[in-house]
């Protein structure tokens, strides 16, 4: 098999386990300071891979918002900010989304190939466009990334990714953040979909940590034994 990236998988559910209400409007899992936590984590990756639902409803920044962690990056002879990927199947991307326009790093878009010219055609000229052939699945992507140099990376979702990467045994740890709150609403999307996945009641996951951050608390499991506590 070939080599992959530490891959940690980072998100903030409600109490009920949802992302998100059922409308289009974001809705905040987090607070200040476990915004400031991820800032941290994000400083640490080379890459950061959100679904391209996530860029569509989100339009998420992913970029290091920290000046002092964008300095020393910019010391260790890295980019300010870690390379941006996303991944799609139908090709819908805004090239005026924050995922394109933000930021001087990296950014690189799988995607299918019906679908592969198309993207190049709207986004090429922002992104590097990666043809997944007909096989682009989530250790497929993975190892590409790893030939691409990037030897931790940071996954933040949304659902479908979470849902692949965790099916596929490819995450070394797990963020999990939990909200102090219920959506109650089945609309919503869960922090995974159906799946057989490699934790289960034969096979439990190592809780490396606890942190109540302010009124989220942070869960942090080891997820494989190439975990690493640093």
């Amino acid at each position: 098999m070939a080599d992959r990236p530490y891959t940690l998988l980072s998100c903030g559910v409600s109490l009920d386990g949802y992302l998100g209400g059922p409308s289009q409007t974001r809705l905040l899992m987090s607070n200040d300071g476990d915004f400031d936590r991820v800032d941290a984590v994000r400083a640490g990756c080379d890459a950061i891979l959100v679904g391209a639902a996530t860029v569509r409803n989100d339009n998420p920044r992913l970029l290091v918002q920290s000046q002092e962690r964008r300095d020393a990056r910019a010391r260790r002879g890295l980019p300010p900010t870690p390379a941006k990927v996303t991944v799609t199947r139908t090709g819908k991307l805004d090239p005026c989304a924050n995922f394109f326009t933000l930021g001087d790093g990296q950014k690189l878009v799988y995607c299918e190939a019906p679908v592969a010219q198309e993207v190049a055609d709207q986004c090429g000229h922002l992104a590097t466009v990666v043809d997944g052939g007909g096989c682009m699945d989530a250790r497929w992507i993975s190892e590409d990334l790893f030939t691409r140099g990037v030897r931790r990376l940071m996954v933040e979702g949304g659902g479908a990714m979470h849902t692949q990467f965790l099916a596929d045994d490819l995450a070394d740890e797990l963020h999990l953040v939990i909200a102090p709150f219920f959506v109650g609403d089945s609309r919503s999307q869960r922090f995974v979909n159906d799946g057989v996945f490699p934790w289960n009641p034969g096979r439990r996951a190592t809780l490396v940590e606890t942190r109540p951050i302010g009124d989220v608390v942070l869960l942090r499991y080891a997820m494989s034994d190439r975990f690493c506590a640093d």
